[in-house]
């Protein structure tokens, strides 16, 4: 049998530069966004209730509540269009979302969701995970969507490490599963004393996009 390497020694250059590169860590940190106005912009995202981290007096960053990912602006940041950045922030109940920043006097689009032939407006009907949405944009016209995630797709999360980033993931969380062992008691015909193991389970499987417990 030949050879893999003497038939193909390109493939196996790399296969083995892709194994290697696999098994480095990579943290997104940063993201840029072109502004046109960089106070005006400061102030929006203050708005948003963002955080203000320490940076060179060139740079201004933003870091949103329960991200390890900030944004950055600045004047010689990026020879990018300003409003020509699109990016996503995550949610875990949409609705909370969006009600909040609209009290914090932004303008938020109202929900729409993936349908079968696209965006549709509205809310998903089922509420299923990464559908529904909703948008928002800076004064310079960089969109901002809000896409609701409450249960991660397999292989996403690392099955040995999950955790919540903010307090009202965390309790977001604690509700769905809250919800979710009501109806297993209701199958098994009987409280479940067992119930924080079963919360724990629930709400680490849901991470991670594993069959969840019944």
């Amino acid at each position: 049998m030949a050879n893999l390497k003497d038939s193909n020694p390109k493939a196996i250059s790399l296969l083995s530069a892709d194994a290697i590169v696999a098994g480095v860590d990579m943290k997104l940190e940063v993201v840029i966004i072109p502004v046109s106005d960089v106070d005006r912009a400061k102030e929006f995202y203050k708005k948003l209730g963002w955080r203000l981290d320490v940076t060179p007096p060139f740079v201004v960053q933003f870091t949103p509540l329960g991200s390890w990912c900030s944004v950055q602006f600045g004047k010689t940041l990026t020879s990018a269009a300003p409003g020509s950045a699109k990016s996503y922030l995550i949610v875990s109940d949409i609705v909370v979302a969006r009600d909040k920043l609209v009290a914090a006097g932004i303008e938020v689009s109202e929900f729409f969701h993936l349908g079968q032939d696209g965006l549709v407006s509205g809310l998903d009907p089922e509420r299923r995970s990464y559908y529904s949405r909703a948008s928002f944009s800076d004064p310079d016209g960089n969109v901002w969507v809000l896409q609701e995630v409450t249960a991660r797709r397999p292989g996403r999360v690392d099955s040995g490490v999950t955790s919540f980033s903010s307090a009202s993931d965390l309790a977001g969380a604690l509700r769905r599963a809250e919800t979710a062992h009501g109806q297993h008691e209701k199958r098994i015909g009987k409280a479940d004393p067992n119930w924080p193991d079963w919360y724990a389970e629930y709400m680490a499987r849901e991470q991670t996009g594993e069959e969840l417990p019944q």
